[in-house]
């Protein structure tokens, strides 16, 4: 059983990803804190550019660690409408906060209900145990 906790009003990817629903078609993402404590001391974030374009799987940027560099995919299609500059300064808010201050970018969804697909907390929880 993993020891994180996993906020119920978010939503989950197989990739290790948080998506929360901003309510008016944008959601913010970040990843998990079984993502965060895999990588280890997050030390540099690559993130998409305001006004990309995404379609689901595509690489949206990198997030280094001192045991590994690993991959960020767009969780939906839409567009980046922001990303969290906080991270160029601190990428340690990734391992501190990952639900909240280590947010990495936002978008406006190409189809609302394509949130309804990924994994609720349970099953995600399920999924890393």
């Amino acid at each position: 059983m993993s020891e994180f906790e996993y906020p119920n009003d978010l939503r989950y990817t197989s990739d290790h990803e948080w998506i929360a629903s901003k309510g008016d078609g944008t959601v913010r993402i970040g990843i998990t804190a079984f993502a965060q404590d895999a990588l280890g001391d997050v030390v540099y974030v690559s993130l998409p550019n305001v006004g990309d374009t995404v379609t689901a799987g595509d690489d949206a940027g990198e997030v280094e660690s001192t045991k590994s560099v690993s991959d960020i995919y767009a969780p939906l299609a839409g567009e980046i409408t922001a990303v969290n500059d906080q991270l160029d300064g601190t990428p340690e808010l990734i391992n501190t906060d990952p639900y909240g201050a280590g947010w990495m970018f936002e978008m406006k969804l190409s189809d609302d209900d394509s949130l309804s697909e990924l994994m609720d907390a349970e099953t995600y929880k399920a999924s890393v145990a």
